[in-house]
């Protein structure tokens, strides 16, 4: 039986051989630059693989092979649209076929070193007020900071980490959620890396749920550890905050796509099982697509990631055929769904059309 990951090395490599044709295959070179060129194409095929490979091995250089094998997977997947919009624009009839070379070559290398640059620039704070209706005073104002999709490992490093909790205590919030995918790798490779996020604050407590890459590097583990770090753990489950008379359920799903780990099916309605009466219903889940099972069971708000909002240009265009809410602050019916950018990035070190963020949302009377 053919796996996922087969067909998406076939289409990967279809790719790049179309690629290379397009490049390589329009004008008369001596043999020796076209060898090295489709050279070049085999070595950004293989990048990703290298890199996803390097991550779970202890190999020399290990860093160097992911750094290197993700930034080629940044600059193959630019040379792919590049060169798929060209030939749709028939560039090469404006421009000839070393036109078209220039154009495509040219365009993805000046993407990819914008968006690298882009990606090392610390994330933006966003600040978001979400209109509640029948908000008691108690709660106006009250402040949650969101961090999501960190990402720790390949190429975001402690130094990142200790970045964002400095920030997001700056921030002075009420109360912090981690909306996923904390992590790229095992609980004891990263453990020194993450460590600095024992040092987030808030009067509320910092909680934590799950995302889809938790469960590629150990899901219980990671569960583990963030509690190890301070974080409650809602694991389909919820806690009652309370300031003043004001009372907020504040719940948590396991990622949307979390089914195959015993006891971790995503399930909005069981997270709010048996809570009490309250003014507000939040439910942290990874995932925008829980927000059509959140509204079905009454929450108010969700806060999620997931996306990156899109990461980089043009994904952050074509990433909205694929996914139901991208970015921002949407309203379903009566509750609101919130989509973090993501405060760190997977993959490419690229940045670009998305940037980076701490989410500060403020609740608000409608």
């Amino acid at each position: 039986m053919i796996t996922p990951i087969l067909v998406i090395a076939a289409l990967w490599t279809l790719l790049h051989v179309y690629v290379g044709q397009r490049l390589l295959g329009q004008t008369p070179l001596a043999f020796g630059w076209w060898l090295l060129g489709w050279l070049a194409i085999l070595l950004l095929i293989l990048a990703p693989f290298v890199a996803l490979a390097a991550g779970r091995t202890e190999v020399p250089a290990k860093r160097s092979l992911e750094v290197a094998g993700f930034t080629g997977m940044g600059l193959s997947s630019l040379l792919i649209v590049f060169a798929l919009a060209g030939d749709a624009l028939d560039v090469r009839a404006w421009l000839g076929v070393g036109g078209f070379q220039v154009a495509v070559v040219g365009g993805a290398v000046a993407v990819l070193v914008i968006g690298l640059w882009r990606a090392r620039r610390p994330a933006m704070v966003r600040v978001v007020d979400v209109p509640i209706t029948g908000l008691p005073p108690d709660l106006e104002g009250f402040r949650i900071a969101q961090l999501s999709d960190l990402h720790v490992g390949p190429t975001l490093k402690r130094d990142f980490v200790e970045r964002v909790v400095d920030t997001t205590n700056g921030l002075a919030p009420d109360l912090i959620a981690l909306t996923g995918d904390v992590a790229d790798g095992f609980p004891p490779a990263l453990r020194h890396e993450v460590a600095p996020l024992a040092g987030l604050v808030a009067p509320h407590g910092k909680y934590f749920v799950t995302g889809n890459h938790e469960y590629y590097w150990d899901a219980a583990g990671w569960v583990r550890e963030l509690q190890g770090l301070g974080f409650s753990a809602l694991v389909n489950g919820h806690r009652v905050i309370q300031r003043g008379t004001g009372r907020i359920v504040l719940a948590g799903v396991t990622d949307f796509s979390s089914g195959g780990l015993p006891g971790h099916t995503s399930d909005p309605a069981a997270a709010v099982a048996g809570a009490p009466e309250s003014d507000v219903r939040v439910l942290l889940a990874h995932q925008p697509k829980s927000a059509f099972a959140a509204r079905a069971a009454g929450y108010d708000l969700q806060l999620s990631g997931h996306t990156h909002g899109g990461q980089y240009f043009p994904f952050n265009l074509l990433v909205r055929l694929f996914q139901p809410f991208v970015a921002g602050l949407h309203r379903l019916e009566a509750m609101w769904l919130y989509v973090s950018r993501g405060t760190g990035y997977w993959g490419p070190p690229l940045r670009l059309g998305a940037p980076a963020e701490i989410t500060l949302i403020q609740l608000t009377r409608a």
